[in-house]
């Protein structure tokens, strides 16, 4: 492994960490509906537990409603339930065959604790990308170690690992900020 293949690999480790976060930070519910925020509740389909994308067309109706359609017909009532069971809060209504999820305003004092879990996925993706660096930085000295690289070229390639860390550090702070607006904001 070369010094170009350590950075490379910690820069797209870096990157999928950042990519989680996102991903992560998508489930944080704001008083906006979207329509990822059901992918996490599964629904027993003849059998297996499936996400609701799997069943049924989720898409939004306004701003503050997700409306659930089912592909078949006797799926209503138990997407209807397992929303219902879910630990998301959400109290869906039939209406024939389409399902609407109205998303309940937050309170301050549910946003300031969503502000926390915000800071927590951030907390744990900057440990990840503190992982991957020291992960390089092990491989580094492992080739001076064995003596493919010298001292002055293990020491730059560290430093450029560091800015790399700093740089999706960074990033990670800056995504953790606009989460927290976004949830703050009324």
């Amino acid at each position: 492994m070369t010094i170009a293949d350590i950075k490379k690999n910690a820069e797209t480790k870096m990157a999928k960490s950042i990519e989680a976060l996102k991903n992560d930070l998508q489930k944080v519910r704001t008083g906006r509906a979207h329509p990822g925020i059901l992918d996490q509740v599964h629904v027993d389909y003849y059998g297996s537990m499936v996400p609701i994308s799997q069943v049924a067309n989720v898409s939004l109706l306004d701003a503050r409603t997700i409306s659930v359609q089912a592909w078949e017909k006797g799926m209503s009532a138990k997407i209807e339930k397992a929303i219902r069971e879910s630990d998301l809060g959400l109290n869906p209504s039939a209406q024939g065959d389409l399902l609407r999820v109205p998303m309940p305003a937050l309170t301050e004092e549910r946003r300031k604790e969503l502000t926390k879990v915000v800071r927590h996925e951030g907390e744990n993706a900057k440990v990840a990308v503190r992982n991957l660096r020291r992960d390089a930085n092990e491989h580094l000295k492992k080739l001076l170690k064995d003596k493919d690289i010298s001292e002055d070229d293990e020491r730059r390639a560290q430093d450029d690992v560091q800015k790399l860390t700093d740089r999706t550090v960074s990033e990670i702070d800056r995504l953790v900020q606009a989460k927290e607006a976004d949830v703050l904001a009324v």
